[in-house]
């Protein structure tokens, strides 16, 4: 064991002894490997970003993964009262300790711009949802519990809307006018961001604040009836942001709960909506394969040009086999000497190649040129992009030192003197 431990380290030892003494020659080869492992690591590094993205767009769409739906009804189809669900909902959250967890209105709100009122699509919505659904904010803030408390309803609105309003700075708690049977005065507190398609207005408001207004042309509703949605006759849905490995478990329970606390023949529908739970297979496999087939790509090149480099190496390097073989070298000595040489050269490119990936992976501009403005949580520079690189590079290594080696091999003792 000790002769051949000695042996394994003599010949990473001579190894890199060669790579020192005809360091002009084999930078030569090792540019190209450094290139490729830079641009494979690089390519996974940034495939990383773009999966994020790809996952965050996904996430504000239909929420995190596990994100359970509640759509309650009575006997009769009919939306239970507004008391007795709220009740129930809150009986819900207190038994199972959900956190995260938010009640959904779709409505419409006229508001008062400068040039004219306009009706605007409106979400009503709890604190939490802005963290299940991955908002993003270009200005302001999101929600917290103090707007529950405001006596001016706090809206966050899109860039469309804010631009209506000629951008006021939020630090000065710009307002706005919502019209209806009794005009309300609302504080936009947060904008979030409008694609270049968006051309309407659009806002949300905590779910309690929405509901208690009462629209042109409602006179005929009551606040106190317990059937009443103000918002056009729409009822509250609901949504919970849950741990996965539980969330099947949960929609049985939920099922089962909820419909017992609603009365005789209600029901509550639940499902989870998460892009996890589509059909179809990985939604980010696409992505994966293109990543992939770039990457063999690189390797493949990488490869093939280091192979080559290596064979003409070894051709220059007869003589000086044959006098070694001469001295005594075995056949095996010589085919790992050959073969380590390569190895070891290529380990150290692939080092360097893997760290000028790290710096064009985190370069912020290269961040932002990828994610397009869709990753709030850019993540790390991938471990397994670091670990492939190495591995990438040993592997290229070993196969362009194999050929040579054999080549070295048989290459005759006298045949190498004449040479």
């Amino acid at each position: 064991m000790k002769r051949f431990t000695t042996g394994i380290v003599g010949s990473f030892a001579e190894a890199w002894q060669e790579v020192r003494i005809h360091k002009t020659r084999v930078m030569l080869s090792l540019i190209g490997v450094a290139v490729a492992v830079c641009a494979i690591t690089t390519v996974v590094g940034l495939g990383a970003v773009a999966k994020q993205a790809m996952v965050e767009q996904y996430e504000r769409g239909s929420g995190r993964p596990a994100l359970l739906s509640i759509y309650p009804s009575l006997a009769d189809g009919s939306a239970p009262p507004t008391d007795l669900m709220q009740s129930t909902w809150e009986t819900t959250l207190d038994r199972y300790d959900i956190s995260f967890a938010s009640r959904v209105v779709n409505s419409s709100q006229t508001v008062q711009f400068v040039d004219g009122a306009t009706g605007v699509q409106t979400m009503g919505v709890d604190v939490p949802y802005g963290e299940m659904h991955r908002i993003r904010l270009s200005e302001g803030a999101w929600f917290t519990d103090a707007d529950v408390d405001r006596l001016a309803p706090a809206l966050i609105v899109n860039e469309v809307f804010y631009n209506r309003l000629g951008r006021p700075d939020l630090a000065t708690h710009p307002t706005t006018t919502l019209v209806g049977q009794q005009n309300t005065t609302a504080v936009i507190v947060g904008v979030t961001p409008s694609s270049q398609w968006d051309m309407t207005p659009t806002m949300f408001m905590l779910t309690d604040a929405l509901q208690g207004l009462v629209p042109v042309g409602a006179a005929s509703q009551q606040p106190s009836d317990p059937n009443s949605y103000m918002m056009g006759g729409q009822p509250p849905g609901y949504e919970l942001w849950v741990p996965t490995e539980i969330s099947d478990q949960l929609v049985t329970a939920l099922q089962r709960d909820i419909g017992a606390s609603l009365g005789k023949g209600a029901n509550a529908s639940v499902n989870r909506q998460d892009y996890q739970s589509w059909g179809g297979g990985d939604p980010f496999l696409p992505i994966q394969l293109m990543i992939g087939g770039v990457a063999g790509l690189v390797l493949l090149l990488g490869a093939l040009g280091l192979l080559n480099i290596a064979l003409v190496t070894v051709k220059q390097r007869i003589r000086e086999i044959g006098i070694r073989r001469s001295f005594g070298a075995t056949a095996g000595r010589v085919f790992f000497a050959v073969m380590m040489e390569s190895v070891v050269a290529t380990v150290v490119a692939g080092a360097v190649g893997v760290a000028f990936a790290v710096l064009i992976v985190k370069n912020p501009w290269m961040e932002g040129l990828i994610g397009q403005g869709q990753v709030t949580d850019f993540p790390p520079f991938p471990v397994e992009a670091a670990v492939l690189g190495l591995l990438v590079a040993t592997f290229v290594g070993a196969l362009a030192g194999l050929l040579p080696a054999l080549v070295a091999v048989r290459v005759k003792v006298i045949d190498a003197i004449r040479y």
